[in-house]
């Protein structure tokens, strides 16, 4: 077995063009493109896309941003990460056992984005409580500081064109470490949009 985590922690995980090509440190985006601004994250409106944002019960704080792209869904969570270790190598070890817990399956694979999950996670379908499946790819990527993660459903699970429009969305995605310390897996405090309806 290959140790791949350094001295600091576990390393980077990250497409080699992420500077370039995204997601986007908030020191790389480009300034003058009208993003929509939900505060640990900013969007790029496009054609097609709808953004919801996922609301927890109790304390009201937003938790995710969904968006419905290409007959698919994809929910992002920015975190906080340590500057020189990366977060993905672990998360995805998580993600994994809490899939096999509910009885899902789960297998690894080189995507677009570097390693990603495929996984098979049951759900009840029907009314009558007959489970069904549902297919889920997880990805996720370490940029300097913050860690981006995204669960991608519906047709982009399997359709090549819809993956790679949501890819190329995720992608598009700036993130906003801000400079506030933050413990390294704390969720990037997200807001809602400052101008309703312009989104």
């Amino acid at each position: 077995m290959t140790d791949s985590s350094s001295v600091d922690g576990p390393r980077k995980v990250a497409p080699d063009d992420r500077a370039t090509t995204g997601p986007f440190d908030e020191s790389e985006a480009n300034p003058v493109r009208p993003y929509i601004d939900l505060g640990g994250i900013k969007i790029l409106p496009r054609e097609g896309l709808n953004l919801r944002l996922e609301v927890e019960e109790q304390t009201k704080r937003i938790v995710a941003v969904g968006l419905d792209y290409a007959g698919s869904t994809l929910q992002v969570q920015p975190f906080a990460a340590p500057r020189s270790a990366g977060l993905w190598e672990e998360t995805r070890e998580q993600i994994r056992q809490q899939i096999r817990q509910q009885g899902g399956r789960v297998e690894e694979r080189e995507g677009p984005l570097g390693p990603e999950l495929l996984a098979e996670v049951p759900v009840i379908a029907g009314p009558d409580g007959t489970a069904g499946k549902r297919l889920a790819r997880f990805v996720g990527v370490d940029g300097p500081r913050w860690f981006l993660r995204g669960v991608i459903g519906g047709a982009a699970t399997a359709d090549v064109e819809a993956a790679a429009a949501v890819e190329d969305l995720f992608r598009s995605i700036v993130v906003v470490r801000g400079g506030s310390p933050m413990p390294p897996r704390d969720l990037i405090p997200l807001k809602m949009p400052a101008t309703p309806g312009s989104a």
